[in-house]
């Protein structure tokens, strides 16, 4: 049953979506509507069971409608998950899926997540215009750049404030992944002069972050146990756990993967170890920032200012300051100290609704 299970958060719809003509098998969960019509990723991924693909949908979703409400946006929180190996989806589901979106009538707009391209965003916009996040809409450039430079902007609110450092050069920063996102933070690192390790699963990404920017690449198990002065999980969420935070040689944990704590001990015990953890909603906004203003722009026949989105981008610096101090005013881990002000920002716009 949905509603007991462990992760359900009060969400106020959750469609299992089945197309037996294309294959499809779906979950659409949206979770919170107070602040707007929801935005969120539809992610391709070859789940170990129903379950395990429920709970990835139900949390990631909780998790954008905090991010919605940390970057001041007038957006809830929703996400999709296509249950299948990325390598075999067709044309034929990605259309049903459309089809399934479609059907909440702009209650959820989607864009890329793990598992997608912007060639599989174009053929689910065939089958319904609730779709956003490509290069085509408002500033012509994929999400993916605009995560990175959220991600690194919370880096160095948590460098200075656990490091005490005004800048990352010479920071040595552990990057877990280098795709869409870690690739071009690893771009932004270097150039401010940090040192740069790398781990992935794609040897040809680590091979290209090591010639073009000198970074030193560990296999991907071994990247928990580098001796560095941050940690930044860029891939798959859930990697932080009992078994791994014991590892870490980090003083900080900042990264732009969804769902980093895989269980309830990583926090706690990052907080034993002296770990500054930046949450990973707040930091890595970026995106969501992007394809909500392209929404907004789209709806109303305005082009966007890039120099104005990344502005807006670059203020997660200072609200992940904002969120390291009211942690420590309030004796809370970084993590419920997020979800605190989260939910503060979401009960006055439920306030201001019921006005």
């Amino acid at each position: 049953m949905v509603f007991q299970h462990l992760h359900f958060d009060d969400h106020e719809r959750v469609v299992f979506v089945r197309d037996a003509d294309s294959g499809l098998k779906a979950i659409i969960a949206v979770h919170n509507t107070v602040l707007g019509p929801t935005i969120g990723g539809c992610r391709v991924r070859a789940y170990g069971s129903d379950d395990e693909a429920l709970t990835d949908v139900l949390k990631l979703s909780r998790g954008m409608t905090y991010k919605a409400a940390m970057a001041d946006l007038p957006f809830g929180g929703a996400k999709s998950v296509i249950l299948c190996d990325p390598k075999k989806k067709t044309r034929e589901m990605l259309l049903a899926m459309g089809r399934a979106i479609n059907q909440l009538g702009g209650l959820y707009t989607t864009a890329e997540d793990m598992g997608m391209d912007e060639d599989d965003l174009r053929a689910m916009r065939r089958a319904t215009p609730h779709v956003t996040g490509l290069p085509e809409d408002g500033l012509g450039v994929s999400p993916g750049p605009l995560t990175a430079l959220g991600v690194y902007h919370g880096l160095r609110a948590a460098a200075r404030h656990r490091l005490g450092k005004n800048s990352l050069a010479d920071v040595h920063v552990a990057v877990q992944g280098a795709g869409h996102v870690g690739g071009p933070l690893i771009e932004r690192l270097v150039r401010d002069g940090a040192r740069i390790t790398v781990a992935d699963m794609d040897r040809a990404l680590v091979e290209r972050m090591q010639q073009a920017h000198g970074a030193a690449v560990v296999e991907p198990d071994a990247i928990y146990d580098v001796a560095a002065d941050i940690f930044a999980p860029c891939a798959i969420g859930g990697t932080l756990n009992a078994g791994t935070v014991p590892r870490l040689k980090a003083k900080v944990v900042a990264g732009s993967a969804n769902n980093q704590l895989g269980d309830d001990d990583a926090g706690r015990l990052m907080v034993e170890r002296g770990i500054l953890y930046a949450p990973d909603y707040v930091i890595n906004a970026g995106g969501l920032i992007k394809v909500s203003l392209d929404v907004m722009a789209l709806r109303h026949g305005r082009c966007l200012d890039r120099e104005a989105v990344e502005h807006r981008v670059t203020r997660i610096e200072d609200r992940t300051a904002e969120l390291f101090s009211l942690a420590e005013k309030r004796g809370l881990r970084p993590e419920d100290a997020a979800d605190t002000m989260a939910r503060e920002r979401i009960a006055r716009g439920k306030q201001a609704w019921a006005a």
